[in-house]
């Protein structure tokens, strides 16, 4: 190859990255840039308020700093409501979402394992009644649930929330998803010519394999468990057994400086203070999910190809 072709495949090779770039790369940049703005703004201003007054906060604009001593004047004003119930929130929504998420894990992992690789009646029905629960809306079940939890005397009880928490059919279609297209069935058929029994191949085999599926149904129970705010709002009467999200409606609800007519509360709860709550509720989200995130995208990408 002469000098002269190899300038102009050189010329030309750096026209075609240069396109792809222009045309590719470029998009991909701007669609995440613009999803990182839509996203990340309304973030940045959360973390950003409580650090404010309630005069600053029209004075500074939405993304001023004001100073690290109005985060603990907000916090204080905060945990002053009704004698720290805010800890008691706090800790209920962290014990609702341990247990649940427990239950959620050992129920759908077994279910999703037998619904994909076991033998077994009805498994067409069975799948097809767990995504019609799925795309249920919550509300749909809410008169159910209410009458169930009744009649067993859980109304006003944890096991009002935790319970019906736990009961994931989204977490057993992805364990089934999971199992269906990333094990091989040659591992299990070879545990079964050797005597293992189905418990056996469950626990032996698929499980040690499953961690990525433990992984996304661990995170979406989280996510499920933690954010729920209709169940609790339902079934529970009491103050203290409120969990982090409707403690929080009521502490907004009965502050008159975020709602007129709130006169249960004489602090002075405003925006900042909102803003903090709001930080209060995402931070655990956002440990769980940096936490589980090599877990989340091998489950992802292990189940999209089926071999």
């Amino acid at each position: 190859m002469t000098a002269t072709e190899l300038a102009v495949t050189g010329r030309t090779g750096y026209r075609s990255r240069r396109r792809r770039i222009t045309f590719g790369g470029v998009t991909r940049i701007v669609a995440l840039s613009a999803f990182g703005l839509y996203f990340g703004l309304p973030m940045l201003w959360v973390v950003l308020a409580p650090s404010k007054t309630r005069a600053q906060l029209a004075q500074l604009g939405p993304f001023g700093f004001g100073s690290f001593e109005n985060y603990g004047r907000a916090f204080q004003n905060l945990i002053s409501y009704h004698d720290g119930v805010l800890w008691t929130w706090m800790w209920n929504s962290a014990w609702y979402s341990v247990l649940s998420v427990l239950i959620a894990v050992v129920c759908c992992i077994p279910a999703g394992f037998a619904l994909a690789r076991t033998p077994m009646k009805l498994r067409r029905l069975i799948l097809i009644v767990t995504l019609v629960v799925m795309v249920t809306p919550g509300s749909a079940r809410t008169i159910p649930t209410y009458l169930m939890l009744d009649a067993v005397h859980w109304l006003n009880t944890p096991l009002a929330v935790i319970i019906p928490q736990g009961f994931f059919p989204f977490g057993v279609y992805l364990a089934y998803i999971y199992f269906s297209t990333s094990l091989p069935p040659s591992l299990l058929e070879a545990a079964r010519i050797d005597g293992a029994s189905e418990w056996a191949t469950f626990w032996r085999i698929a499980v040690p394999l499953a961690r990525p599926a433990v992984g996304l149904v661990t995170f979406f129970a989280f996510i499920e468990s933690w954010n729920d705010f209709f169940g609790p709002y339902i079934y529970l009467f009491s103050e203290r057994l409120y969990s982090l999200p409707v403690g929080l409606a009521s502490l907004i609800a009965n502050s008159p400086g975020i709602i007129p007519g709130g006169t249960i509360s004489d602090l002075p709860i405003f925006q900042p203070e909102v803003a903090l709550a709001g930080m209060l509720v995402v931070v655990p989200i956002m440990v769980i999910f940096l936490a589980f995130q090599r877990h989340l995208g091998a489950g992802v990408l292990d189940g999209a190809v089926k071999d």
